[in-house]
């Protein structure tokens, strides 16, 4: 009989195959009492050496396949083998303890994996998964063990895994692997993130269960629903063949729609935009030919490196996301650290509660070196194409008039310089606390655009942790509260004639986008991903019918309400 597991749909899509059962598995070495310490110190050293020129090797292939900022964690990997707190302490071991390399490796990395699991942060955490992977490359030199890899794969197969490791997942093979399933991992985890880079069926925190699937076993994935079927029967296998070439078929046809403008059946037409972290993510957009950028998250040019970058090298990018987008509307977002994306080098101090504390332009504010060699590369990029500039975490107007007086400064500092900045950048703010939604009258007197994101909106509206497992249920992103304050500030923008765009995940939802298109919003900004299916279903929908629709479900008192309203209404 099948055996059916759950997971977390991580990146989307239908697979059938045999399971390959993958794990580094954990050496633990044998403490010995060595001579010479100095012998044992080179052999370490020259374990560290081998890893680093295969982490080097995978870096490069991964920038050529997936482009730089992919690469990029393997840039940490290498700052990893330097760092004094990883290869010192070892060492250290080895000349004051007389310890052998093995045993003082594994008693260092057993020591830092263990506080990084303890932080309350999950991107912190998840570093743990980088140091496993990197001392365990070390190990393998160490006892004269090849590396676990998934290179030599040839034929067709879903990895079963308890974790795949960034070096894993850049060597995935996709002429034969279908498709990966994880133990553990969210959907921030590296191996989820590189998932959707390479369009790869993938769930991940399918839990123990999924350690009993047996290595051979025919499993079924169903990475849109986050789940999957182990030993199938003939009906259900066929089933899922059918759904799997009917996934594939869409695939193809949605394709169709990227050269076609986004309309409404009434003939209304919206910006459907894309999120993106990089200029590696500009391909996909293109490709799924997005009306233009409506979020670029700027933090991850400061991330997975050792220092800010420079004036320069921002420049460089954002230059080179307006020429690519050839006059299109890219909306880039000022700096927003903090919160669960943290910066090493930048040491900031510990918070109890880093969401409400020192972020985003909170930041910036306080940090304006920071913040003013980004806005002058902004300003220099702006001549090369239509930028819009946004600022983050806004809660009252003296951080949105403060942030303004600092770009109008580096303004005219370039000009004093000669240096040429376009006249028509608009200037805007993203409206994701309550108090900044309830006062959208009051800031939209004083931007350009607003920009809703819905992922800290509604965490901030229902006192609820989006990353918390244990109150998952209160983030409601269709509660007649969250879509009251959409309303809000939707209608506050029509009064003073600017436009409003969302860049939240809602965006791009398909039960959010008739009840946002019904409200009036301008710009949706989503993954590039669901850009050609929001385009469809806008294709079928009127706005008149839906702005009825709307006010409707406004005057509902639940999220189940709202969702069962639209299903009913919306087209299928």
């Amino acid at each position: 009989m099948a055996n059916i597991i759950t997971g977390v749909a991580a990146s989307p899509g239908v697979a059938i195959a045999k399971v390959f059962r993958f794990n580094h598995s954990p050496y633990i070495p044998q403490q010995e009492t060595i001579t010479d310490a100095e012998a044992e110190a080179g052999r370490f050293r020259q374990a560290i050496e081998k890893s680093k020129g295969e982490i080097e090797e995978i870096r490069v292939k991964t920038e050529e396949r997936l482009g730089a900022q992919k690469a990029e964690i393997f840039e940490a990997h290498l700052f990893l083998l330097e760092d004094p707190d990883l290869v010192d302490s070892v060492l250290d071991k080895i000349a004051d303890e007389k310890l052998n390399a093995e045993y003082a490796l594994h008693e260092v990395t057993t020591a830092v994996v263990g506080m990084l699991l303890e932080l309350d942060n999950e991107m912190v955490r998840e570093r743990a998964a980088d140091v496993k992977d990197v001392s365990g490359r070390v190990m393998s030199h160490l006892i004269g063990k090849p590396y676990a890899s998934l290179s030599g794969i040839s034929e067709e197969t879903i990895i079963l895994a308890e974790d795949l490791t960034p070096s894993d997942t850049a060597q995935l093979d996709l002429n034969y692997i279908r498709g990966f399933v994880t133990e553990i991992g969210s959907r921030t985890s590296h191996s989820a993130i590189m998932a959707r880079s390479l369009e790869i069926p993938a769930i991940v925190g399918a839990g123990p269960s999924a350690a009993a699937v047996a290595d051979g076993a025919l499993v079924i994935m169903d990475a849109t629903e986050g789940k999957v079927i182990v030993d199938p029967s003939e009906e259900v296998l066929a089933e899922y063949q059918a759904k799997k070439k009917q996934y594939d078929e869409r695939r193809v046809q949605l394709k169709r729609l990227a050269e076609q403008p986004s309309v409404t059946a009434d003939g209304q037409h919206l910006e459907l935009a894309a999120n993106i972290g990089s200029i590696e993510d500009l391909d996909k957009v293109l490709e799924n030919g997005a009306d233009g950028v409506g979020l670029f998250r700027t933090e991850f040019l400061y991330m997975g490196r050792n220092s800010f970058p420079t004036e320069e090298e921002q420049f460089q990018i954002y230059k080179h996301v307006l020429e690519k987008l050839d006059g299109k509307r890219v909306v880039i977002r000022t700096l927003d650290i903090g919160g669960d994306k943290e910066l090493p080098y930048l040491e900031l101090p510990k918070e109890s509660n880093p969401f409400l504390g020192l972020r985003a332009l909170r930041l910036c504010l306080k940090r304006e070196d920071l913040f003013r060699t980004q806005l002058r590369a902004l300003l220099r990029a702006s001549v090369h194409g239509k930028l819009n500039i946004m600022f983050p975490m806004i809660a009252v107007l003296s951080e949105l008039r403060e942030a303004k007086r600092i770009l109008e400064e580096e303004r005219a500092k370039l000009e004093q310089e000669g240096v040429q900045v376009s006249g028509s950048i608009e200037v805007g703010m993203m409206i994701e606390i309550p108090a900044a939604a309830i006062g959208a009258d009051i800031f939209a007197k004083e931007v350009d655009f607003f920009s809703i994101g819905t992922n800290d909106l509604i965490q901030y509206t229902m006192a609820a942790d989006r990353m918390n497992e244990s109150v998952a249920y209160l983030y409601q992103p269709y509660h007649p509260s969250i879509l009251r304050l959409v309303n809000m500030v939707i209608r506050a923008a029509e009064r003073a004639g600017i436009w409003a765009g969302m860049c939240g995940e809602m965006a791009g939802d398909q039960t959010a986008i008739p009840l946002l298109l019904g409200m009036g919003l301008d710009e949706f900004s989503m993954s590039a991903g669901s850009i050609l299916p929001a385009r469809e279903l806008v294709g079928q929908l009127s706005k008149p019918e839906w702005a009825a629709l709307a006010e409707e479900a406004l005057a509902m008192s639940t999220q189940e309400e709202v969702q069962q309203f639209v299903k009913q209404r919306r087209p299928q």
